[in-house]
């Protein structure tokens, strides 16, 4: 199941309701251990894929927050919410979406596909001076906030049943889809929110090989489905190690394995397990992260 007990990658299929942190909560119960941790927050209204990392991966975390994600959404035409979600106040109404053509909602939702300019919502996890956006805008405040260049891979209008719009996108990480729902809305005149959001995949993971919270406590269906330190980096260049070269990066040495070659980071495997996160550079090999001891 590991490369060392207890130290895994586990995909959970987060339900409605819980926060991320709820998750990791309960993970913490069922597997009893304290060291674990994911790798990129999921609304309390939204379900799907969260990835756990269990032990020591909680130090792979950052090589796989960044992974390209894809999702499932409704928004709801003709009402804003100063959330951006059905669990927001409602700030404004309108009936303008009767008069919408179904082409004409495919088109708006098309104009956001590529690398865009997208201004995070009020209510999000983003930090500003070292606090989160919700908790300032949970205080009445509000904050201009920059855009931030995002990139929307491709969306797709699955169905439309007015005034909800269904649709799928695939996107990088950090892209809001509340916001992606909001600027739909403005597009089309009429205003948005997201009722419904559910996470399909992270990179190569999928919510198809995840389990359910309520499993978490079932040791047989954790092994089940728990991810390898080194098969959670397959989407990192690799390089194979022999014993003499572990023995150096041990102490922090760089290493020189070739006249050519630089990728960062990569995954250092030695007899099949992972051994090390670390940079290449001019085929020399730079140590970064050691996890064997």
């Amino acid at each position: 199941m590991t490369d060392g007990a207890g130290d895994f990658v586990v995909p959970v299929d987060k339900p409605e309701g819980p926060t991320s942190h709820d998750v990791v909560a309960m993970a913490r119960r069922g597997l009893g251990t304290r060291r674990i941790g994911h790798t990129g927050t999921l609304d309390p209204f939204a379900s799907g894929l969260l990835l756990l990392c269990v032990g020591w991966t909680t130090r792979l975390a950052e090589y796989l927050t960044g992974l390209d994600k894809t999702y499932e959404a409704v928004a709801r035409l003709g009402v804003t919410t100063d959330t951006l979600d059905r669990d927001g106040v409602v700030l404004s109404e309108s009936d303008a979406w009767r008069q919408l053509e179904e082409s004409e909602i495919m088109r708006a939702l098309s104009d956001f596909a590529g690398s865009i300019d997208q201004v995070p919502p009020q209510f999000s996890a983003k930090k500003l001076e070292g606090e989160a956006m919700h908790r300032r805008a949970r205080r009445g405040e509000h904050v201009e906030l920059a855009p931030v260049s995002v990139t929307v891979h491709d969306v797709q209008v699955t169905a439309v049943q007015l005034p909800e719009v269904r649709f799928s996108m695939r996107c990088s990480s950090g892209t809001y889809v509340r916001a992606i729902a909001r600027d739909l809305g403005e597009s089309l005149g009429v205003g948005a929110h997201l009722t419904s959001l559910r996470r399909t995949s992270v990179g190569s993971f999928t919510v198809n090989d995840a389990i359910a919270v309520d499993a978490l406590k079932d040791t047989e269906e954790v092994a089940r489905v728990a991810v390898e330190p080194a098969a959670a980096l397959a989407h990192l260049p690799l390089v194979e190690i022999d014993g003499e070269v572990a023995r150096r990066l041990l102490h922090g040495q760089k290493v020189r394995l070739s006249n050519d070659g630089s990728a960062a980071p990569v995954a250092v495997t030695h007899e099949g397990a992972l051994f090390a996160i670390g940079e290449m550079r001019d085929g020399v090999l730079i140590p970064r992260k050691v996890f064997a001891s």
